[in-house]
């Protein structure tokens, strides 16, 4: 069980606790790195997977491991399509588990991960994507799909 204690601070907007940001939507969160180039060469294709989900019932967000200006100067424009929180101290990602990035997640309503998937690996993504996809009721990206880069592993981020 998660604790929905933790906060998440959007970009450009006030902190709120997990449960707040629960109250309506699951959260379709993809985890990046910036001080990393997996999550550079996942960019495009995370991009793909979360404007899949802009009409489904969830909300797609980018949640990057850094300050709000770090991730900002990461993203560029990707940073205004979708919900985009800064966990620079990684109170989200330590609080779900994930270990290392890019990741991709469902998070129920009640703060549990149903699905994840770290690192680039179309296989796990999939998953990820069809457990999404049994709650929303929603039609999956296709993964992988021409451009997708080669499956590598991910980043520790608990360095």
């Amino acid at each position: 069980m998660v604790a929905l204690d933790f906060e998440l601070t959007p970009l450009d907007g006030e902190s709120r606790s997990l449960s707040e940001w629960l109250t309506t939507f699951p959260l379709v969160p993809i985890v990046l790195d910036p001080y990393t180039h997996e999550s550079a060469w996942i960019l495009d294709t995370a991009r793909r997977v979360l404007t899949t989900y802009k009409g489904a019932g969830c909300r797609p967000c980018w949640i990057v491991a850094a300050s709000a200006d770090d991730a900002k100067q990461f993203l560029g424009p990707y940073a205004d399509e979708f919900l985009t929180f800064a966990d620079p101290d990684g109170a989200a990602i330590r609080g779900w588990g994930i270990e290392s990035a890019p990741a991709f997640a469902l998070v129920r309503q009640d703060g549990n991960i149903v699905a994840k998937a770290e690192g680039w690996d179309p296989e796990t993504w999939r998953e990820v994507a069809e457990a999404i996809d049994a709650q929303t009721k929603w039609i999956r990206p296709q993964l992988p799909a021409p451009g997708d880069p080669a499956p590598f592993s991910g980043t520790s981020l608990s360095d």
